[in-house]
């Protein structure tokens, strides 16, 4: 459950607002004065702190505050007070308060500030998480010519404003390149927030970009902060972009153009300020050809276009990023870490790297644990990754015999074998199976169409 911390040196104020979260459910501590409040901290880090502007003490407010913030830099901090003024609350929120209380407080007002600030540091939980996305802990790794060209784009779109699409194969580190757009950018102390556009079920598009008032559908027990207001004054990364429904794509639009949102269930425009950065490993290009992804959408995200390229272009990148990994799994695990001869980093530069930093750092890592403390040579690379010229082969398909075919028919064979058994590992739904082939759902129908498939 949730903890909070309130600090108050009024005791019927700790007494009443206490015993309200505690029936919410929330673990509630309490303190008196600001030195106290912040060694309660110390001593445990809460989820959130209610914390009164004028305490009286060595420590007011806003010095507890300013150490709270310092200490604990992700922690959300509701301000309160009852003979605060205008600038006192824009002090507070300067130093990073998320939220102003006027006392007399109210129960609707304290879970609604609570319910936005937790959903916050959630959100900053998030960024942290994407930081560490595939183990870089914020890093891109190389000095290839790609990788030089890559980091000076960052810096030049960083301090900008404008919208950002970066594209690339699955594995390169786009996410990873949008927090070095992020850090960079005037907005980096305000949150980064990200969406999963390709994991959002199609009823829920609405309610998670957007939020939704409490009653607003079946199973709205709560109101809901969407992601387009806890990336308020910060930065929204729509991940895998192109996987969004044409419905959902027009609903982004309207947000994108008009600056403001509407939650579900709710009456009242909200205006937002927010840089969006998309990311895809798809060619909206061609999906904007096939009817798949809206036009004006693209040019709408599209303004600044950031390309990484895949590991199999920039090979020179390739010992630097297998010391890399093989330095951080030692450092994760404690095991001695192997020791990689010049044959076998030789082989895993020969090899095409399909997917791409993601796959090596995998392989890195299984090696790294299976011949700790031992040498790694070219054989027991060969032994994990395909050896055939340092290219990746395609696995074989059982059931296709592509002897005396035509390349035409051949391809359409293996297209043909390839969407039969997406839609039978997701039972003939095609929706599922689309996003198994890593395509749209319009796309594979067309396809299916062609070749002549019909849904079970």
């Amino acid at each position: 459950m949730p903890s909070v911390l309130i600090i108050d040196d009024e005791a019927n104020v700790r007494r009443m607002v206490g015993a309200l979260l505690t029936a919410e459910g929330f673990e509630v501590r309490d303190a008196g004065d600001g030195a106290s409040g912040v060694r309660r901290a110390e001593e445990s880090e809460p989820d959130l702190v209610l914390l009164d502007l004028m305490i009286p003490g060595a420590l007011d407010g806003m010095a507890v505050l300013e150490r709270l913030r310092k200490r604990f830099p992700d922690l959300p901090v509701i301000m309160m007070s009852g003979r605060a003024g205008l600038a006192d609350a824009v002090k507070a929120t300067r130093l990073g308060a998320v939220n102003f209380l006027e006392k007399p407080l109210t129960p609707e007002g304290v879970l609604l500030a609570m319910s936005s600030a937790l959903e916050l540091r959630l959100a900053r939980r998030e960024r942290t998480a994407l930081r560490a996305d595939l183990g870089l802990a914020g890093e891109l790794v190389g000095e290839s010519p790609a990788m030089r060209y890559l980091r000076a784009m960052i810096a030049r779109v960083a301090v900008t404003d404008s919208r950002v699409l970066i594209t690339g194969e699955s594995g390169t580190g786009k996410e990873l390149v949008a927090v070095g757009i992020h850090d960079g950018s005037p907005r980096r102390e305000r949150p980064l927030v990200r969406v999963n556009c390709a994991a959002i079920p199609r009823d829920l598009v609405e309610s998670e970009m957007f939020g939704h008032e409490r009653g607003a559908f079946t199973g709205a027990t709560d109101r809901r902060i969407g992601r387009f207001e806890l990336a308020h004054t910060g930065t929204l990364l729509l991940d895998e972009v192109g996987d969004l429904g044409l419905e959902a794509q027009a609903k982004l639009l309207r947000a994108i153009e008009a600056k403001e949102i509407e939650r579900v269930g709710g009456g009242k425009p909200i205006r937002i300020d927010v840089r969006v950065i998309a990311a895809t490993n798809r060619d909206l290009t061609r999906a904007v050809r096939e009817g798949a992804f809206r036009e004006d959408l693209f040019f709408r995200l599209n303004v600044l276009p950031v390309a990484v390229a895949p590991l199999r272009e920039r090979p020179g990148d390739v010992p630097l990023l297998v010391r890399h990994f093989a330095e951080l799994q030692r450092r994760r695990s404690g095991q001695l870490p192997p020791s990689w001869s010049d044959a076998a980093v030789e082989t895993m530069t020969r090899y095409r790297w399909p997917g791409n930093v993601r796959e090596l750092a995998n392989i890195v890592e299984r090696l790294s644990i299976l011949h700790a403390g031992r040498d790694i040579g070219a054989d027991d690379v060969a032994a994990v990754v395909p050896a055939s010229g340092g290219s990746a082969v395609a696995p074989a398909l059982p059931g296709l015999d592509t002897t005396d075919m035509t390349l035409s028919t051949a391809l359409d064979d293996y297209e043909r074998l390839l969407i039969t058994r997406a839609l039978s590992a997701a039972r003939g739904v095609v929706a599922q199976a689309a996003r198994r082939l890593k395509t749209d759902r319009p796309n594979l129908y067309r396809r299916m169409k062609r070749l002549g498939i019909i849904a079970s």
